[in-house]
């Protein structure tokens, strides 16, 4: 028997303009540009008024609205009212509009060329020195598939066989896994040296070999890499003076030797990795002890719907005769506007947000932003901001997540000024911050040769007035990228 129950739900949705606005809240200052850039050129009906060229100087004119020259620069130009349905039903003629308004509206100095400066990068410096060996043909493209299997740090990851495979395979060069190995010595005798090795062992040993053989120590440091890697990068430098019966002025100058080689010779020509570039969205500004907070005029970009579109729905709307297609055209125009709405509404209420939200993180660490010492950050978490502005804390979370604020002291990430709260034994409550800025203090002037322990540092710690444990200490100089105090040991 089928059995019919009524139930009441109380579910959350979020509507259309609210989820843009989300997606716009937590994109950063870099990105913004091009997202309105996107949709400048999905939406016919949206403007950007720093993109519009008056044909006429307005100054010759300073009884008319600039919108209506625009209008009468149109009728100029032939220019009518009338609005060809088709021409917007087909997409094709969309895109048209679309490569016309990019090609237009760009003012002449976005198209100005910037200079680049011209580099070899390191696989073009591998292959130019290929290019310049007496080579075979064969020999040249198992050398060229060597150097095209490198990653970046120089190193060949994948095994002879598959090398000879790819060979095989791809090129229909039959090679034996022996002519391979020949071809890589040739290709690890060029610079960088160390070029060409498959681990870490054999890079420093191949760039060891290039130094002088008589030389004691660089034959101390051949003999440390190849039977004792593992003690040396783990720093057991008591078993390495015993197993080598060195002391321990001559293992300093030994391990000195090793650390001067490069473990990562595919650097040395280019950084491979992009850095990213960073914009502020916040300016703060120090006059005789008052801050001032201005939001960055890419986040205020001048939009405004398009007064043709709003002019051709209300033409078209009031029709008194409609046909198929007629509705169509209507309901396309009425999409864009209310589309094009959406958006600067969504880009106005991102403003505001920001500068609420950034406005009570600069009044709840109003004495950081006036000295930049880390000392003077307070215990701050998102709920106490989105209490402050009356948001939600994932609104908060947004903001600080991927914000940066320029300052005289420097530029800072939002996320950066929130920590939790440490009570010190006369009842204050502190920053954790501060604790480790005090902690990476103490690491910094300590003596290297008889590094502080985590236990030693927790005493200090618990002397100068925090009370916390050994393990709070550990994790707090792991978020330091601080190792612990037999890695930090030096001769």
């Amino acid at each position: 028997m089928l059995r019919q129950n009524l139930q009441q739900k109380l579910l959350q949705k979020l509507s259309p303009q609210q989820i843009q606005f989300i997606k716009l809240l937590q994109v950063p200052t870099l990105s913004l540009d091009s997202r309105i850039k996107e949709e400048l050129e999905e939406n016919p009906a949206l403007e950007d008024l720093s993109l519009t060229n008056l044909s006429e100087p307005e100054e010759l004119y300073p009884d008319r609205d600039p919108d209506d020259i625009n209008v009468n620069n149109d009728e100029e130009r032939g220019e009518t009212d009338e609005f060809n349905i088709e021409d917007y039903l087909q997409e094709d003629n969309i895109n048209d509009y679309s490569s016309k308004y990019d090609q237009n509206g760009d003012d002449d100095d976005d198209h100005k060329e910037i200079p680049m400066a011209v580099q070899t990068s390191f696989f073009d410096n591998l292959q130019l020195q290929l290019d310049l060996l007496p080579l075979s043909d064969k020999d040249f493209r198992i050398g060229k598939q060597i150097i095209g299997s490198l990653d970046d740090d120089g190193y060949l990851r994948r095994p002879i066989m598959s090398l000879t495979d790819d060979l095989a395979f791809s090129q229909n060069v039959m090679a034996s896994d022996e002519e391979v190995e020949d071809m890589l010595k040739v290709i690890q005798s060029f610079d960088p040296p160390g070029v060409g090795a498959r681990n870490l062992q054999e890079c420093l040993l191949i760039q060891l070999r290039k130094k002088d053989q008589g030389d004691g120590i660089v034959k101390k440091a051949m003999l440390i890499v190849e039977e004792y890697l593992d003690e040396f990068t783990r720093k057991h430098y008591d078993k390495l003076e015993k197993s080598l019966n060195m002391t321990s002025d001559e293992l300093r100058c030994v391990i000195n030797e090793i650390l001067k080689l490069n473990p990562k010779p595919g650097d040395s020509n280019e950084v491979n990795t992009k850095e990213m570039q960073v914009i502020p969205d916040f300016h703060i500004i120090n006059n005789d002890g008052i801050l001032f907070l201005t939001l960055n005029s890419k986040n205020a970009p001048e939009l405004r719907v398009s007064r043709s579109y709003q002019e051709m729905f209300e033409h078209y709307d009031k029709a008194s005769q409609k046909d198929k297609k007629l509705k169509e055209a209507v309901q396309f125009v009425k999409q864009k506007l209310d589309s094009a709405k959406w958006f600067i509404d969504a880009i106005k209420q991102r403003q505001q947000t920001l500068l609420k939200t950034m406005n009570a993180i600069m009044q709840y660490q109003y004495d950081f932003f006036l000295t930049g010492n880390d000392k003077n950050l307070r215990p701050m978490i998102l709920k106490d901001i989105a209490d402050k502005i009356g948001m939600d804390i994932s609104t908060v979370s947004r903001v600080a997540n991927s914000k940066y604020v320029q300052t005289e002291f420097g530029t800072f990430l939002l996320k950066s000024f929130f920590s939790e709260a440490i009570q010190t034994d006369n009842g204050e409550e502190v920053s954790n911050k501060e604790v480790k800025k005090i902690l990476e203090e103490h690491i910094g002037e300590e003596d290297k040769q008889h590094p502080l322990a985590d236990e030693k540092l927790t005493e200090i710690l618990k002397d100068a007035g925090y009370n916390i444990a050994r393990r709070t200490v550990a994790k707090y100089r792991e978020q330091l990228n601080i190792p612990v105090a037999r890695l930090r040991k030096e001769l």
